[in-house]
Parts: C-alpha cells; structure tokens; sequence
C-alpha cells in the first residue's frame, strides 16, 4: 500500500458493505481495504467518462470527414509502397 500521508475522516457504511469490507481485506486492515476499493472505483469512473468522451468525439464525425480520412490513408499506403 502507499506510504503517503492520510488524512483521518470518518464516514458512514451500510452493514452489507462493512461485512464485505471484513470478509475481503484479508491480511490488511480494513481502512486500506476501503481506500483500494475506492481507488479502483475512481479508475472504473474515470475510465467510463473517457469512453463516453471518445464515444461523444468520434460520434461527431461526418461522412466528409471520414471520406478524406481514407483518401489520406490511401495515399499514405501508396506512399510506403513505393518506397
């Protein structure tokens, strides 16, 4: 776990969350049980916005676009080989 400084909070948990907090930390205690599960919540977070960026990006994308794309990519291919 990481060695950095943390700061003493207190939050309330429903007890199904808290039994599942005892029953998985393991050799750990369960304050670094939750701080790992909320890392990775934050990760799954952030990567769910990402997606929805890049979904919401390559959505905006008009056949214009798209047309000219392949052109570029066809003169790219023709141009490697030739050489």
């Amino acid at each position: 776990m990481s060695n950095t400084t943390r700061m003493p909070k207190s939050f309330t948990i429903e007890p199904e969350i808290n039994k599942y907090v005892t029953a998985t930390k393991g050799e750990h205690s369960a304050s670094e049980r939750v701080n790992q599960m909320l890392r990775q919540a934050m990760l799954a977070e952030q990567y769910e916005r990402l997606e929805t960026e890049a979904q919401a990006f390559y959505a905006a994308v008009g056949e214009k676009e798209r047309t000219e794309t392949r052109a570029f990519q066809t003169a790219a291919m023709r141009t490697f080989e030739r050489d």
